[in-house]
Formats: C-alpha cells, structure tokens, sequence
C-alpha cells in the first residue's frame, strides 16, 4: 500500500504570556491508504494539535509549525493556504469531539449537510438533499427525510454524532480524522459509533485516524496505535504487537487505569499519579520519569530517543519493559 499521510519531524509550538508552550514535539509518523492508526494519551498529550496540524487548521498567526507534513503526495506544509483549504472534505475530514457545539444550533440538519455537497462539489439543491438522504441512511439515522427538518437539539448524542460522521463523509474522503469522537456517550452507544466507524472505514476504503484517551477504544478499531506524552510519541506499533509486548511504562499505566468487569465496584480506581509537565519548561530526561514506578538516574538527565525492535515495534524508554537489561 502506498503512503497516505506523512509527518516528519513535526513540531508544533504557541506562544503564550508563559513563553513558548511545545505541543507536539518532533513527530514522526506514517499512515498507508486504508490503514486506521489510533493516537492515544491524556489531556495535554498533544494528541488533537498534531491532527489538527495535520489538516491544516491551526491559526498560524498563534502556532508555530516546523516540519513537513506530505498528503497523497503533496507538501501541505509549504503549500499555499488555498491549497490546505482544498484538501478539507474531499481529502481531508474531521468528526470533532463535541457535536452540540460542532454544529450550528439554529440551522436544521438538512441545510448544514447540504452545504458542504453544494460548495465543494458543485451539486443542485435537489441533488445535494438526495445525496444527504443517502448519507444519514449510511450512518444508520432511521427515517433520514425527518431528520434533515430536525435542529440539532431535538437529537440525541448519538444521533449528533452520526450526523457529524455524514457531514464529514459528505465528500468521500480518503482520510478521516476521529477526535474523541465517542465523548459524552453513555457506554452502549459509544460501542455502536465505533462499529459504525470501522465498517464506514472498510466500506469506503478510506484511512482513519482514532484520537482517544482511552486504550480499550482503539483495542479493536485500529491496525496500528501511536501513544504521546508531552507532545512526543512514546510508543509505536501494530495493535497487536503493542498490547501483547508493551515496552513503554506509560503505555502500561495506561493499560492499567482501564476500568476492568472483575474489580471490585467499591474498589479505587487505577490512576496515573502525578502530572504531565509544564510544556513551557522542556525537561532533560525523560518527560514521564517524574510519574514512573521504574525510574533511574539516567532517566532524569538523558532524553530517550525512539528505539525501534526488529518488527517495527518503536518504544521512548532507557529501560524498556519486557527487555533484558
């Protein structure tokens, strides 16, 4: 398969009244047409800037970017901004994590799936409605005629999400970008937009990249998995791979803070102690060693690069997990 997307030594960096505050920092990643590739960390790992810099949507006027970033065989990163905006929809498209504010609450349903089939590709008004229709039954919304005279408050979470999946499928895209696309769903339908997700990824033939905080969401919806931490990937590898020889400490807490069906439901939770570090103040070491139960020394004053094992398993860590020292 050839590649789809590429990201060289991305680094993205804000100015703020603290100084410069690095979200993501020298980012190397490669995804293959039809490939899913889930980017998981916490809040503050930097995973939604690097797929936001991907397509192109951070205000260059307060980010920073160096590095490349290579779409279906062009340099998005030096190409004109016109160029970027063409790529949105028809290339490029992103379901964003909160539909209520994603959407607009005062136009129906009908006329905010219709305008981007109408911009973009040119469609007539009764073209762009039939296409619609054929949409939101590609996502399952049943009795889609109805639903294209409804406003967004008069649908569930759920039912905002699918729409949310059809306007960015609008366009058949080859790539889409999944942000915590299953926030503020209860458990059963979060399962259920996952599902619909891969089957729309396979029906299509389209690549998809799962943004999540959550390991147990990309478990059985992506082909390989990136996990960040301050702005920086710690781990990388095919799914499998990554779950059965975690060689990351922080992927293994990860993997530990996931609620399990045997514990105790008045038992504590698992939690990662401590604190991501202040991405205004760039440490020596390691930027987990703060936070991790296997630190040495060396992780404190030596910055670990990506190791990489022979079957492409990459991994950030002086003492990796499962390695004879």
């Amino acid at each position: 398969m050839s590649s789809l997307l590429s990201l060289k030594d991305l680094h993205i960096t804000f100015d703020t009244p603290r100084g410069k505050l690095a979200a993501v920092r020298g980012v190397d990643l490669e995804l293959l047409a039809g490939e899913s590739l889930g980017v998981v960390g916490e809040s503050g790992s930097g995973k939604t800037v690097l797929s936001r810099a991907s397509m192109g949507l951070l205000t260059m006027s307060t980010a920073h970017r160096t590095g490349t970033v290579i779409f279906d065989g062009k340099d998005l990163s030096s190409a004109p901004r016109e160029t970027v905006r063409n790529t949105w929809g028809t290339g490029m498209a992103m379901i964003f994590q909160d539909p209520m504010t994603a959407l607009n609450p005062v136009r129906r349903i009908g006329s905010q799936l219709t305008e981007g089939l109408r911009v973009r590709l040119g469609m007539s008004k009764k073209e762009a409605r039939d296409r619609a229709i054929e949409l939101l039954k590609l996502v399952r919304i049943p009795d889609p005629e109805k639903a294209l005279r409804k406003f967004p408050n008069q649908l569930s979470g759920g039912m905002r999400q699918r729409v949310m999946i059809a306007i960015a499928l609008a366009c058949n895209p080859k790539l889409l970008f999944a942000d915590e696309p299953t926030t503020a769903l209860d458990v059963t339908v979060q399962a259920q937009i996952l599902q619909l997700l891969s089957d729309l990824r396979k029906e299509l033939n389209m690549s998809m990249v799962l943004v999540t905080h959550d390991l147990g969401v990309v478990a059985g919806h992506t082909d390989k998995i990136a996990v960040m931490y301050a702005g920086e990937v710690v781990e990388y590898g095919e799914t499998k791979e990554l779950f059965a020889n975690v060689r990351m400490p922080y992927t293994e807490a990860l993997l530990n803070s996931i609620p399990r069906l045997d514990q105790k439901s008045s038992g504590r939770m698992t939690v990662i102690e401590g604190r991501l570090p202040d991405p205004t103040k760039p440490e020596s070491g390691c930027a987990f060693a703060s936070r991790c139960p296997y630190v040495q020394d060396q992780c404190r004053h030596e910055h670990p690069e990506l190791k990489q094992s022979e079957n492409g398993h990459q991994f950030r860590c002086h003492f990796p997990l499962g390695v004879a020292k």
